[in-house]
């Protein structure tokens, strides 16, 4: 696979310029400032991974370990956009990128794994120590009592062990798990977050996720000339040109074959897509793994291609119902796409669906992930 420019050792700082040069990005004062900051704090992890080369034994004692970073915001103000750049840019072997929503998911399931240890909790933390020196967890919240009475024993487990975090909320520190149950035995924990990591607060209005998106149209006609161009502009803007020319996804033990893939925007054709023997549940994972999907060459529906079309349906729903933004290119126009069945209350609902997934307020919903449910 193609690997992203920043994988070649570049620093935070030089990335952010090749981005910047990029047509149709923006930039802020905000942004600026978190980037300085991401230099700063690349630095300091280049110089303690020197530093611990030179030393026989590489004692965690010495040299000391950095201090993490927590940066919080507003959706679409680039938490994840930064985060990603800074992974890549970092020459680390023992690092790792997750959604935190996943990560805590693996937690609980490794913590069933490891019943038999006395403290199945340190357990793990000495299994993630021993793998992983810098952990980025992206979308940082706690909502749920059992996470919450894990986390502040477990995060302080890592620190122990020399893990350096780098995380991204919507929330400030202090704003975690608000009015959750027993809220009291957490405050160690948000303590714990600003003791052990520097606070860096990315503000501003604007959703930038938003303005690319608002910039070109979001349908297009498959047969004009421009859509390709437009589709492969708006993938590179939204992506940074950090994505992978991956052939395929795989979603549970199914390859689904994609023109392109990155952490967040995937980009399928139709016939890939809603062809083969794909149900609900591909759709959910692949909702649940991407805010933002691109669709190539969408025919017009009719009896000939009924199973497609019933597939299509499944999948406009999921993606609706989970707010997951849609790029697309059509045969015909979107008022013709159900050529039969024009009473149909399915079709209305589909049709409706679509026009209302092109319009700022459906673009303004954060993705709504955690309300897919997946299957075993």
């Amino acid at each position: 696979m193609q690997q992203p420019v920043s994988d070649k050792g570049i620093s935070p700082k030089a990335w952010y310029q090749v981005a910047c040069e990029k047509s149709g990005f923006v930039s802020d004062a905000q942004q600026l400032e978190a980037i300085e900051e991401l230099e700063a704090f690349w630095q300091q992890l280049v110089e303690f991974k020197n530093k611990r080369d030179q030393f026989l034994g590489r004692s965690l004692l010495s040299p000391d370990v950095p201090n993490g970073l927590y940066i919080w915001g507003g959706v679409g103000r680039g938490k994840t956009f930064f985060m990603d750049g800074f992974y890549h840019c970092l020459p680390f072997r023992r690092k790792r990128r997750i959604h935190f929503h996943n990560f805590m998911v693996e937690v609980h399931h490794e913590m069933k794994q490891l019943a038999h240890e006395r403290d199945p909790l340190m357990a793990l933390a000495d299994r993630i120590g021993h793998s992983t020196r810098l952990l980025c967890l992206d979308e940082f919240h706690v909502d749920d009592i059992a996470d919450a009475m894990i986390l502040g024993r477990l995060l302080d487990a890592l620190f122990e062990r020399g893990v350096i975090l780098l995380t991204t909320s919507n929330y400030s520190p202090d704003e975690l798990y608000p009015n959750g149950l027993q809220r009291q035995n957490f405050l160690p924990a948000i303590a714990l977050l600003k003791r052990e990591l520097k606070v860096l607060h990315l503000d501003g209005d604007a959703d930038y996720r938003l303005l690319q998106m608002e910039r070109d149209p979001l349908f297009m006609m498959a047969a004009d000339a421009s859509t390709e161009e437009h589709m492969n502009s708006l993938f590179q803007r939204l992506t940074a040109g950090m994505h992978t020319e991956a052939d395929f996804i795989q979603v549970r033990q199914i390859r689904i074959p994609v023109r392109r893939a990155a952490r967040e925007v995937v980009w399928f054709d139709f016939k890939e897509l809603c062809g083969g023997h794909h149900d609900q549940s591909d759709y959910l994972e692949i909702a649940y793994r991407y805010p933002t999907v691109f669709i190539s060459g969408i025919p017009q529906m009719t009896a000939d291609n009924g199973a497609e079309a019933r597939r299509f349906t499944w999948l406009i729903d999921v993606l609706y119902d989970n707010h997951v933004k849609l790029v697309a290119s059509f045969d015909v126009a979107l008022e013709k796409l159900y050529a039969e069945g024009k009473h149909s209350s399915e079709a209305q609902r589909i049709s409706s669906r679509l026009t209302e997934m092109q319009i700022r307020p459906y673009l303004e919903r954060p993705h709504h992930s955690r309300g897919v449910t997946l299957t075993e």
